[in-house]
């Protein structure tokens, strides 16, 4: 039967089934994100002082003390592996897109970058403590060793988000360029990276949210330590994932305190990746076309 020839009762029935299963399944979908963030909020909001953000866990034991030295650990890192990874991924979406077309290697890096996308966080810290162990021998932590392991997770995705980016660039755009005489080299430079930066900044902000909170490759190089370390080529770096997951693991007498410290980084650390989703968003809005705004 075609549904030309459907009774109205029937296809208004089928309608409104179709709407229900999909109201459906938006509100469970978003009923797990709503009872994380309650629970993180009503669970952190109370240890959240300014003593808590500015002071370390040297010498504290029970009560007191602060996410300050790890606040400052997962920054460093962070920016360290952003420094290593958008470079390689930027020139590596560029090579893909401006000069690899057609060619074996292209199909191999892609196929290599898919690859990386899947590995397990823990590959990658014990990827970058194999590294160190060769320079530095057994026994190594560092804060730029989690750097590393962050970049073997974050490359793929600069790569894939600024692959796409560069490929939604229309062709009529370097042509024009061509036909001026410009070169290659100066086309990708001055009009694809200028047109696609809106949607290039916004994929590396996100990627940067997305091993912000990585904790298996930074306890694994990294480590932990109660004081603050501004060096990242230097003895052990604390990280606010590998903060709260040993307060969490190793309480101490009495647990509570140290709960507490945890439910407030575990905070801390998801406004740090609210707010990173919402600066790629006003970068989106503020460099995108007139048009699309």
């Amino acid at each position: 039967m075609s549904i030309l020839h459907t009774p109205m009762w029937r296809r208004r029935a089928v309608d409104r089934l179709a709407t229900v299963l999909v109201t459906g399944a938006f509100v469970l979908a978003l009923f797990p994100l709503f009872s994380i963030l309650w629970t993180v909020v009503s669970k952190g909001a109370p240890a959240l002082s300014p003593e808590f953000f500015t002071y370390s866990m040297r010498n504290v034991v029970g009560e007191g003390g602060g996410i300050y030295h790890a606040l400052v650990g997962t920054l460093l890192v962070t920016a360290a592996a952003t420094v290593i990874s958008v470079p390689i991924g930027l020139l590596t979406a560029i090579f893909l897109v401006e000069y690899g077309e057609g060619r074996r290697l292209a199909r191999w890096i892609r196929f290599l970058v898919d690859v990386m996308t899947g590995i397990p966080s823990i590959v990658a810290g014990l990827f970058a403590y194999a590294l160190f162990v060769v320079f530095f021998g057994e026994g190594v932590r560092m804060g730029f060793g989690g750097a590393v392991a962050l970049s073997v997770l974050m490359i793929p995705v600069v790569v894939r988000s600024c692959e796409e980016m560069l490929k939604l660039v229309p062709n009529e755009l370097r042509e024009a360029a061509y036909a001026l005489g410009v070169p290659k080299w100066r086309t990708v430079l001055k009009v694809v990276l200028p047109t696609s930066i809106a949607g290039i900044v916004t994929g590396i902000t996100l990627a940067i949210a997305r091993v912000i909170g990585e904790t298996a490759p930074l306890l694994v190089i990294a480590g932990l330590s109660d004081s603050v370390n501004f060096d990242l080529f230097h003895d052990r770096m604390a990280t606010l994932p590998v903060f709260a997951y040993s307060a969490v693991s190793s309480p101490g007498v009495p647990p509570g305190p140290s709960i507490d410290r945890a439910w407030g980084a575990a905070l801390v650390l998801l406004l740090i990746v609210m707010l990173l989703n919402l600066v790629a968003r006003l970068v989106s809005h503020l460099f995108s076309p007139k048009s699309e705004r």
